[in-house]
């Protein structure tokens, strides 16, 4: 392109000194300079293409990885859930054992507190009975004697 920028700077020149130029030579020039203006937009279009095709690439790599760095991130936290709901499970396990045998003794502890009061009561019917079968015998006793006024 410089080559004909050089060029077109003679021919100017000669044009401007020689009256008898040719214009011709001047449009046939021109007709070079589109020829090197369309390879010029030509190797810029393929240089862009290039670039984009490289961009695209460098976008496919680039969603590749935050797929993978995502599955990753996935399966973590998968694993993550499964040891959490591992971890609840034997505790919620632990706490239904803990409440069963919460269960268990509190029945355990109210039979003995019924049994108990049975034999609370009894002891109590027992000693009241002892008490009035004591009070009776006093009572039989005390007008079976004879007084001796």
């Amino acid at each position: 392109m410089e080559a004909l920028i050089y060029q077109f700077t003679i021919l100017s020149d000669e044009a401007l000194q020689d009256k008898n130029f040719d214009p011709s030579t001047i449009e046939d020039l021109m007709r070079l300079f589109e020829l090197e203006s369309y390879k010029a937009w030509a190797a810029m279009e393929l240089e862009q293409e290039k670039e984009v095709q490289e961009a695209e690439s460098c976008v496919e790599e680039a969603e590749e990885y935050l797929d993978s760095v995502m599955e990753s991130a996935m399966e973590e936290f998968r694993r993550f859930e499964e040891e959490m709901n591992r971890a609840c499970q034997a505790e919620y396990d632990s706490l239904v054992n803990v409440a069963e045998s919460a269960r268990t003794m509190g029945r355990s502890l109210e039979k003995a507190a019924t049994n108990a009061s049975k034999k609370y009561i009894e002891a109590a019917m027992n000693s009241a009975t002892a008490s009035m079968k004591s009070a009776m015998k006093a009572l039989s006793s005390k007008y079976k004697k004879v007084h001796p006024s």
